[in-house]
């Protein structure tokens, strides 16, 4: 599967690329005032407007598809294993130190074996960002999961309720705020690795703040910076919507 990673990254960029960039902002900015407000909508225009007057659109789109694939990959991974470690004490003491050690080393260091293993360009970039933002996902999905009320749960026991549907419908619905306050750090924590993935052939804004780094181009590096800010306000206020809606609609189930 990471070896069709730069397969996804690239088709997912041709993606997004493909629009207008005018196009692609008026539709993230109807994203965000659906999903937000009016408010949030016109600084999305207004933006990632400013990300195409710098001239960085296609580098923000690429990090962008990799920040996309590498969250989630991270996901994917890291919510199964933590519903496997929120219903097995086992499981739970030993992917706890794993989590510790995943969380503690500094990220420069998994640029090493991901380099020796698959080289330089975007493949170490999606490892290196997938073990370095898939904690928050495992712990949270665990701690949504356990802090679940157990009258409920034994609630559904009492009905006759296989332990597949207890976890689908009352246990997973209930800790979706959670969980999605982890997808909402899995995010945060990828894009915080888009300058270092940068530095070994990954592209994208990364390419371009560690280039102005090497030339002591002050301008341009803080206009690459400016640009993943823009992708994290954007992200980070996008998720959290989600959260505080999912964490609604789990108020109203459980009432």
């Amino acid at each position: 599967m990471i070896y069709h990673t730069p397969d996804v990254i690239d088709q997912l960029e041709s993606l997004l690329l493909w629009p207008h960039p005018m196009i692609l902002t008026a539709v993230l900015a109807i994203v965000a005032w659906r999903i937000r407000s009016v408010g949030f909508a016109v600084f999305t225009a207004a933006a990632f407007l400013l990300v195409d007057s710098m001239r960085l659109w296609d580098e923000t789109m690429s990090s962008l598809a990799l920040v996309v694939v590498a969250s989630v990959l991270a996901i994917a991974i890291g919510v199964p294993v933590g519903i496997v470690a929120a219903r097995n004490e086992v499981a739970s003491r030993v992917v706890r130190p794993a989590l510790d050690f995943m969380q503690t080393m500094p990220a420069f260091v998994y640029l090493i074996p991901a380099i020796v293993f698959f080289g330089l360009g975007q493949v170490p970039g999606v490892v290196a960002t997938l073990v370095f933002a898939m904690p928050p996902s495992v712990r949270l999905t665990e701690l949504g999961i356990r802090q679940v009320d157990p009258e409920v749960v034994e609630a559904g026991h009492a009905f006759g309720s296989p332990p597949s549907q207890i976890l689908t419908r009352i246990q997973i619905p209930l800790a979706l705020s959670t969980i999605m306050a982890g997808v909402n750090q899995v995010i945060m924590l990828a894009l915080s690795m888009v300058v270092i993935a940068g530095m070994i052939g990954a592209g994208g804004v990364g390419a371009v703040v560690f280039g102005a780094i090497t030339r002591l181009n002050v301008g341009r590096g803080f206009e690459g910076g400016l640009a993943i800010v823009i992708l994290a306000v954007f992200l980070d206020r996008t998720t959290s919507a989600i959260s505080e809606r999912a964490s609604r609609a789990a108020g109203d189930a459980k009432d």
